[in-house]
């Protein structure tokens, strides 16, 4: 039997939003008012993500939640008519446990023609110990021929709700699959990169960790988590020829692998909190299966994938 790493144990998973902006670089509300915000819906932790200034600081201190050390960081590639970018969500460790950024350091955008020319800007943040995430890939109208030579990515954004909210864009796992197929190992998180008040707490991971900064990003970095933004997932494992999905009452449960046809079970016939699927003659020599949720409301979740040929 294989698992997804998210499942093990019986500890609640922590609740998390690792993409957010504040008025320090051009969101609408103030660093503590964002973070008590995530508070009262129920967060554990947050990383504040302003646009290329680097942060460790809870601007909150009464308020119990963990801040994961991080910022996003940019380039631009192409202006005008077909514009196309790169951003990226940066979280790292406490500074005296190995980050290389300084509070409130500002590094300037990336000069860059294409994905080669970006990649040594992702080393330098990785030899600084931070952990980083593709973002937007529709917003930045970079299909994955633009991004899937890069490498370090620990994950790519699958939902962001600003760009869900504003531009109906980056909603449900766009290109994912593209990069899972060739073999990439790279995980899915569902982020808010709020700027107005009301893109927040609209999208959140779900961890497997204790809550604290080093365990969030070691649970990250070995995808012990799933992505939502409404239901709840419980369990999600293969054995044999067979996958089950255990979860909140939904409307539809999906497999999906690579860019085969997407198996479905519905529940309308009532609750739906249980799924099977048989993968014979499916997904066959395909490298992994994924799940996704969608509750009666039309909110998603989504596992990280299990890979088969472990």
């Amino acid at each position: 039997m294989k698992r997804q790493q998210a499942f093990g144990g019986s500890a609640r998973l922590l609740k998390g939003g690792l993409h957010c902006h504040t008025k320090r670089s051009d969101g609408a509300g103030e660093p503590d008012e964002v973070i008590r915000l995530h508070a009262a819906h129920g967060y554990d932790f947050l990383a504040l993500t302003d646009h290329r200034i680097y942060n460790y600081e809870n601007f909150a201190p009464d308020v119990p939640i963990t801040i994961i050390p991080g910022m996003e960081f940019d380039g631009t590639f192409e202006h005008g008519h077909g514009f196309r970018c790169f951003h990226t969500v940066c979280i790292g460790p406490a500074k005296e446990d190995g980050n290389g950024f300084e509070q409130d350091e500002r590094p300037n955008s990336a000069k860059i023609k294409c994905q080669e020319d970006y990649q040594p800007y992702l080393d330098e943040i990785h030899e600084k110990g931070n952990l980083t995430v593709y973002c937007h890939p529709e917003w930045s109208s970079t299909p994955a021929r633009y991004f899937e030579k890069l490498r370090g990515n620990f994950a790519m954004e699958i939902w962001n709700s600003g760009c869900a909210i504003h531009c109906h864009m980056d909603t449900d796992a766009s290109y994912w699959d593209e990069l899972l197929g060739q073999g990439i190992r790279i995980y899915g998180v569902a982020v808010d990169d709020g700027h107005r008040m009301t893109d927040h707490c609209n999208g959140w991971v779900r961890v497997n960790a204790e809550n604290t900064i080093p365990a969030i990003l070691d649970a990250l970095k070995e995808g012990k988590f799933y992505s939502s933004c409404g239901p709840e997932i419980y369990d999600f494992y293969v054995d044999g020829d067979k996958v089950y999905v255990d979860c909140s009452d939904a409307s539809v449960i999906r497999l999906q692998s690579d860019m085969h046809p997407t198996k479905l079970v519905t529940g309308s016939d009532g609750p739906l909190t249980h799924a099977e699927f048989s993968m014979t003659g499916w997904a066959g020599a395909y490298r992994y299966v994924r799940a996704t949720v969608i509750d009666r409301d039309g909110k998603f979740a989504w596992t990280n994938p299990i890979w088969l040929d472990e």
